[in-house]
């Protein structure tokens, strides 16, 4: 069940569109989202009465945004903020052209292609000695 346009997110709500549940006791993981807000200046959620939080349309892109490049994309929470301070990034369509991750890179041909190289090296390494 996703909101409509403009509307606020609790962080539990957050949390369960974002798929972040405990497979094994189906608890909702809101510690990642408060974690995650340590971490990325850019998440800024309202923070009301009883301090609750609640994450607008432009943060809950941002968790997004954060969640495809820590769990899909497998990059550190380093490498995760250098690629949300670029100005220049405003989505996760960005994030794809730039080429740094393209899947491209992983075929088996070009990982075939690599191991030969990388034999080949050591083969010439071995002979200099």
């Amino acid at each position: 069940m996703s909101k409509s346009e403009g509307s606020y997110r609790t962080i539990g709500e957050a949390a369960k569109e974002l798929g972040l549940v405990n497979p094994k006791t189906g608890q909702l993981q809101t510690h990642t989202l408060r974690y995650w807000e340590t971490q990325f200046k850019q998440i800024k959620p309202i923070v009301g009465a009883g301090r609750r939080r609640y994450y607008s349309e432009k943060s809950f892109e941002i968790l997004k945004t954060i969640k495809y490049l820590l769990k899909k994309k497998g990059l550190t929470l380093n490498g995760a903020k250098k690629l949300l301070n670029n100005k220049r990034i405003d989505s996760l369509d960005q994030i794809e052209d730039l080429g740094l991750y393209s899947s491209g890179l992983k075929t088996p041909k070009n990982i075939k292609d690599r191991l030969k190289k990388i034999s080949k090296l050591i083969n010439e390494i071995k002979n200099l000695k």
